[in-house]
C-alpha cells in the first residue's frame, strides 16, 4: 500500500473490491517548536503549575526548542506559591515534544512540554525541579537547573 505524508496526514490508498481506490486518512500528531500561545507544564516547587508562553527569547524565529527561555504567563497556580496567576515570569524550556539530535546520532524527545521558571539573571525560582532533565542544558549554560534536578536523561 503506498503511503504519502501530506502536512501531518497520512494519506493511504486502498484498492476497494471493484478496483476503485479509496483515499484512507489516518491523522498524525505533528510536533512543532514551542511558540506563542502554547501551554506548559511546570515542573518546579515555584508555586505554578501551568504558563502560556508568550514569547520565546535567544531562540530561531520560529520557536522555542530544549534548553531556551521564553517569557510566559501563568495560567493556573498553587494558592500560597512564590508565583500568583497572572504574573509575567522567565523560564526554561527542560522538556519538549519536538525531538531533538544528538551528537551520537540518537534523538531525544519527551511526551510533555515542560518548564523551569527562572528570574532575569537565569537563576531557578523553585528549589526543585521533577522528572527528567535532558544533559543539553549543560550546552546552554543552565547548570543550577541540572543540580537541582532528581533524573538527568
Amino acid at each position: 500500500m503506498p503511503t504519502r505524508l501530506l502536512l501531518g496526514v497520512e494519506m493511504r490508498l486502498i484498492r476497494s473490491c471493484r478496483y476503485r481506490f479509496l483515499f484512507v486518512a489516518r491523522l498524525q500528531q505533528q510536533r512543532t517548536f514551542i511558540q506563542m500561545r502554547t501551554v506548559l507544564k511546570v515542573v518546579d516547587n515555584s508555586g505554578a503549575k501551568k504558563v502560556m508562553c508568550i514569547q520565546a527569547l535567544m531562540a530561531i524565529k520560529k520557536g522555542a526548542r530544549l534548553g531556551d527561555t521564553i517569557v510566559a504567563s501563568v495560567k493556573e497556580a498553587h494558592p500560597n506559591g512564590k508565583v500568583k496567576k497572572g504574573k509575567v515570569v522567565y523560564g526554561v524550556v527542560v522538556r519538549a515534544a519536538m525531538q531533538r539530535g544528538r551528537c551520537d546520532g540518537s534523538e531525544v524527545k519527551f511526551d510533555d512540554n515542560a518548564v523551569v521558571l527562572v528570574d532575569k539573571q537565569g537563576q531557578p525560582i523553585g528549589t526543585r525541579v521533577f522528572g527528567p532533565v535532558p544533559h543539553e542544558l549543560r550546552k546552554k549554560k543552565h547548570v543550577k537547573i541540572l543540580s537541582l534536578a532528581e533524573h538527568i536523561a
